[in-house]
């Protein structure tokens, strides 16, 4: 449960760093930062997802 609060917590600043880049007109970071709130957010939400639904975080 803490990895997946982790995680997310990770995505939403990779989110961050996704218009920070962005501005910067940094494309090569904006896909950095794509590609990891993408991955991160996606493993922390099916890990949420996972403990919600069969109360423990483990595959089935």
């Amino acid at each position: 449960m803490v990895l997946a609060i982790i995680f997310l917590f990770v995505a939403i600043l990779s989110a961050v760093g996704i218009f920070s880049e962005w501005k910067r007109k940094n494309l090569f970071g904006v896909g950095f930062s794509l590609l990891s709130a993408g991955v991160f957010g996606w493993f922390s939400v099916m890990t949420l997802y996972s403990i919600i639904t069969t109360g423990t975080g483990g595959a089935m």
